[in-house]
C-alpha cells in the first residue's frame, strides 16, 4: 500500500512539473530525439547514452522546479541568497541540458552529414 501512495505522489509531481513551459520544452525536444534517434538506427550504447541524458535533464529540471518553489514559498520578495540558490539550481539545467546537446551532436551529426552528403 504504501508502494502504490508512492507512486501516486510521484504521478502528482509529474502532473505539477507537466504545468511548467521549460519542463514541456525538454519533453518536446526529448520527442524529437526520439524520433530522430529512431529515424536514424541509433545502436544500443547510443540510445542509452541518449536515454541517460533526457532522463538527466528532465530530473534536474524537476528538481530546480522544486528548489523555486520552495524559495518562493520561504521568501516570496526579492533576498540575494534565494536569488544565487535559484540561478545556481538553473545553471544546473543548463549544464544538464548543455552536456546533452554536445553528446547529441557526437551521436547525431555524423549520422546527419553523411545522410546530406549523399542526398
Amino acid at each position: 500500500m504504501r508502494l502504490i501512495k508512492s507512486v501516486g505522489f510521484a504521478i502528482n509531481g509529474l502532473r505539477l512539473c507537466w504545468k511548467e513551459p521549460n519542463f514541456r520544452i525538454h519533453l518536446l525536444v526529448s520527442a524529437v530525439v526520439l524520433v530522430l534517434g529512431y529515424w536514424l538506427s541509433i545502436s544500443a550504447q547510443e540510445w542509452g547514452l541518449v536515454l541517460l541524458c533526457m532522463g538527466l535533464v528532465l530530473s534536474v529540471e524537476m528538481v530546480n522546479t522544486a528548489i523555486e518553489h520552495l524559495c518562493n514559498l520561504l521568501h516570496p520578495g526579492q533576498h540575494p541568497v534565494i536569488k544565487l540558490v535559484k540561478d545556481v539550481s538553473a545553471a544546473a539545467v543548463l549544464l544538464a541540458a548543455f552536456i546533452s546537446v554536445c553528446c547529441g551532436a557526437i551521436i547525431f551529426l555524423p549520422k546527419l552529414l553523411f545522410i546530406f552528403q549523399n542526398l
